[in-house]
């Protein structure tokens, strides 16, 4: 058995491993799953990092989690057969870097957890000889990834939810043109109202039979994955013992609890650059110890990350020490000290997310896509403020080719495109379209309950 037990971040008695955690998605008290310890991994193993693999490292971070939940050898055949691209590390100028994450099947950094997740959901599954539906919403690129991970698995299904008018039509595109197992909805409302949807539908009594779970970051398996690219990163371009600056894009802010959760197992981090957009309900309770969502979310031109009230944000304050239910509500302050210390947060407008995106590729030849671009401005902003510090790295989470228009008109140049989006304009779309009220998605879900 694994060692290691998780528990809600809303204060459920229930205590689960890492199996229950990853198949039940949210615990039943619509909190999010926490590890009850996080391992430290030995300094003398992290300066070893250099000399090992991709997958080599993502086995030494993850491992602990799983116990013996997964033979040894199962899991490193599936960490080889999920990470099978490369991450450029780019450098920008002196030991400033910008971390690519784009190279995977969906040219998004979702696909660095939703593979991994795919293969051990299906691992369990087939054990016990269940089938499951994985819900899930999206504000971009977390559908694509989470279709594409599923897409054709016999025992499970995938229906997403993403706001109609907010995606691209790429991001849009590679969700709705694969059919089989993946029903996309496109939803009438923001992400926030899709992501309400799915959590209102997983303490649904009327859906029991379902056996749903979630392939969203409020998904345990979604952060534990996302915390070894932090390792790898920090591997290529630091020295030993040599402390590391992160910035993070940051919308519903999995990206960034995976990185927590690599400094709280041993990984010398000097401080997260914690970017969000126009949305920056997170900032503001930085500045204020207040925290107040913002309903509705504004619409960003980085649009994966329009989330007003992001779910992560139970997990962050829960690892300070703080307690926030799924509502946004905070019941317990987390010690906001602590969080000064490893957190700068700062809100980058859309003019100087583009601004950026210019001077970037005009500067260095570095072409950033809105998200990305957010990342590098709010480092931009923390250097300027707090001294200059070496290394840096930034996170860049999606291929500038999914925002041709804005790339075009800010730079000149039009992206290449990825062979893997190359055919996604002569597919056949195939989704429907839903209000956002829940009773449309009960009854849409309904229809599954007949083939269960």
């Amino acid at each position: 058995m694994s060692l290691i037990k998780f528990f809600s971040t809303n204060g459920h008695f229930e205590r689960v491993d890492f199996r229950q955690a990853l198949l039940m998605g949210q615990a039943p008290d619509k909190g999010l799953f926490m590890p009850e310890q996080i391992p430290r991994i030995p300094e003398s193993i992290i300066e070893e990092f250099p000399k090992m693999s991709y997958p080599q490292i993502a086995y030494e971070v993850v491992k602990p989690y799983l116990g013996d939940l997964i033979t040894d050898s199962a899991l490193r055949n599936m960490l080889q057969d999920a990470y099978n691209y490369e991450v450029p590390m780019e450098r920008v100028y002196d030991e400033k870097y910008v971390l690519r994450l784009d190279q995977g099947p969906t040219c998004s950094f979702k696909d660095f957890a939703a593979r991994l997740m795919g293969r051990m959901i299906q691992y369990f599954l087939k054990e016990d000889g269940k089938s499951i539906i994985i819900l899930t919403a999206t504000s971009g690129d977390t559908g694509s990834a989470v279709a594409h991970a599923f897409f054709g698995l016999d025992n499970i299904k995938v229906v997403v939810l993403f706001p109609e008018k907010e995606v691209t039509v790429r991001q849009r595109r590679q969700m709705t043109t694969l059919g089989k197992n993946v029903f996309p909805l496109a939803i009438n409302g923001k992400f926030d109202d899709c992501q309400a949807l799915v959590k209102q539908a997983f303490v649904d009594p009327e859906l029991r039979g379902l056996n749903l779970s979630s392939a969203n970051s409020i998904n345990i398996g979604r952060l534990l994955p996302q915390a070894v690219y932090y390792f790898y990163a920090r591997s290529r371009a630091a020295l030993h013992g040599e402390e590391i600056v992160f910035s993070v894009p940051s919308g519903n802010f999995g990206d960034l609890m995976g990185g927590l959760i690599a400094m709280k197992m041993g990984l010398p981090v000097h401080k997260f650059v914690v970017a969000t957009n126009e949305n920056d309900e997170f900032p503001g309770f930085m500045q204020t110890g207040v925290y107040e969502p913002i309903r509705p979310s504004k619409n960003c031109i980085s649009n994966a990350m329009n989330v007003g009230h992001p779910s992560n944000l139970a997990r962050l304050f829960c690892l300070y020490g703080g307690q926030m239910d799924e509502t946004g509500r905070v019941s317990r302050q987390p010690d906001l000290i602590a969080m000064h210390k490893d957190l700068y947060a700062v809100s980058i407008t859309d003019d100087v997310t583009r601004q950026t995106i210019k001077e970037a590729y005009s500067q260095y030849g570095v072409l950033l896509e809105p998200h990305g671009a957010v990342a590098w401005a709010g480092l931009v902003k923390y250097l300027n403020e707090c001294g200059d510090w070496s290394p840096c790295i930034s996170l860049e989470t999606a291929d500038p080719a999914k925002f041709p228009e804005e790339i075009v008109r800010l730079t000149g140049i039009n992206p290449a495109l990825p062979q893997v989006m190359a055919r996604l304009d002569e597919l056949e779309e195939h989704f429907e379209k839903m209000n956002g009220n829940y009773a449309s998605l009960r009854n849409y879900l309904g229809r599954f309950l007949t083939e269960v």
